[in-house]
């Protein structure tokens, strides 16, 4: 897997592309602002993009809006946004129309090299991936109309769980539910949140899309 670094902590960088080296992930390129990122995406495509939401010359959202034009530019790319914060508010403008391919985790994740890379993994596979702090986050927010609302504690507890990019495998391990009933479920939620099913079925990122927008 090739990846393009976007950090302008050199310290951090580096030693974040020295940890995915070790893991076995090429870091095609480095970039220290959303210029420096945007050219080299487009010199040589990777396969996942990691980039910081907060970036020079502004720190405002420049990683975040060049993580945006790549998604326009160059939709076979994957893109992860790293934050210091939990801003549920950018997760959810990156997810944008199409969320297939994109991820969204909190730096502390970094400090986890298996789960970073399994997120690389997923999102280069085209899978939607949130960190478990941002969909808690938005688990908590009340809901009184609109489909999602209409869920049970433990359909949102599995649709929290699809929005963190889990298989029905892994939900199946963190719930201590059977293969079968988290297959009902998933089920259950797709019919309550009105997604028939389609030929190209990507239901699952549209029930995410569904319960971040609530």
């Amino acid at each position: 897997m090739r990846v393009v670094l976007a950090e302008d902590s050199v310290l951090f960088r580096q030693g974040l592309a020295r940890l995915l080296g070790d893991c076995g992930v090429t870091v095609s390129a480095e970039a220290g602002d959303a210029p420096a990122l945007l050219a080299a995406v487009r010199a040589d495509p990777p396969d996942v993009v990691v980039v910081d939401v907060r970036m020079p010359p502004g720190f405002n959202a420049e990683g975040l809006e060049a993580a945006h034009r790549i998604r326009r530019e160059h939709p076979g790319v994957g893109v992860l946004v790293l934050s210091n914060h939990i801003e549920a508010q950018h997760a959810i403008a990156l997810l944008g129309e199409d969320a297939r391919g994109v991820g969204y985790l909190l730096k502390d994740r970094v400090a986890d090299v298996t789960e970073l890379t399994d997120a690389l993994k997923r999102v280069r596979d085209g899978a939607t991936v949130i960190d478990p702090d941002v969909v808690q986050r938005l688990v908590g927010r009340r809901r009184v109309n609109g489909p999602v609302a209409r869920l049970s504690d433990r359909e949102r507890e599995v649709l929290a769980l699809m929005a963190e990019g889990r298989s029905n495998q892994a939900i199946s391990h963190r719930l201590h539910l059977s293969p079968k009933t988290v297959e009902t479920h998933v089920h259950n939620i797709f019919v309550r949140l009105g997604l028939a099913a389609t030929e190209d079925d990507h239901r699952r990122v549209l029930a995410v899309l569904a319960y971040l927008r609530a």
